[in-house]
């Protein structure tokens, strides 16, 4: 028999408010700002991948959401949609039937995922918790935390599965990205916007890009709002995955 989680005042508080914020959610500026704020309370972690799995496991869906800064190539790593990390313990998960899964690196071997144990060590994180909807008529979502702070327990996962229904649902509410997982991206990028992501992968803020360029710090952000609508991302980092993915950092 599986102990009873009994949730305190303020667990309690933290859910209901995640809960009635969950509901608002229809862009990905407000799943960021919801996942990294309400869900963030109650169930802290780094970084939180939303991936959609149709038919047979295929990838119908992936979304990365953190507060924490990624190198590009860890980013990478993690999301890549030909197999990256995310994707690969997702189906793991979903096709076994292994929901919740819960994996303290940090402890002893012998983890629920210990398979994953040293490609996710040398990404930075030392624990991860996964769990899913299993299959739906609409596709079935997982989502994956990693990197959670405190020593992850059974508690965090009946966290995350009192919140699992209406991250499913926050996240069917975002329009579809305009870039298939994989594909092309809607246009080519100009002249312009292959400069500014060039500076990018420099490190460049976009004070410094306006100064190396010759324009104002919003002007280049424009650029840069323009260039994640084409490659269907939300971030810098995501952005220049996203490009590597491509083979636009090549020259």
């Amino acid at each position: 028999m599986e102990p009873v989680v009994i949730l305190d005042r303020q667990e309690q508080e933290y859910l209901l408010c995640a809960i009635e914020s969950g509901v608002r959610v229809s862009s990905p500026r407000q799943f960021f700002l919801w996942t990294q704020g309400q869900v963030q309370a109650l169930l802290p972690h780094q970084v939180l991948v939303c991936v959609q799995l149709g038919q047979g496991g295929a990838l119908a869906r992936l979304e990365c959401v953190h507060g924490t800064v990624l190198a590009p190539a860890a980013h990478l790593a993690l999301t890549d949609p030909r197999g990256g990390l995310a994707l690969r313990i997702a189906r793991h998960c979903a096709q076994g039937g292994r929901l919740p899964a819960l994996a303290d690196f940090g402890a002893a071997v012998g983890q629920p995922l210990e398979g994953f144990r040293d490609e996710t060590m040398r990404m930075g994180f030392d624990s991860v918790l996964v769990h899913g909807t299993g299959p739906t008529s609409a596709g079935g979502s997982v989502f994956l935390l990693f990197g959670l702070p405190l020593r992850p327990t059974a508690r965090h996962a009946y966290f995350l599965e009192l919140l699992l229904p209406h991250l499913h649902l926050a996240l069917g509410r975002l329009p579809a990205s305009h870039v298939p997982a994989g594909g092309a991206p809607a246009r080519r990028l100009s002249a312009r916007e292959a400069e500014i992501v060039g500076w990018l992968r420099a490190g460049k803020s976009n004070d410094e890009m306006g100064r190396l360029l010759g324009i104002s710090a919003l002007t280049v952000k424009n650029h840069l709002q323009r260039i994640y609508r084409t490659l269907g991302v939300s971030n810098r980092a995501h952005a220049l995955a996203r490009c590597m993915d491509l083979g636009l950092l090549e020259a």
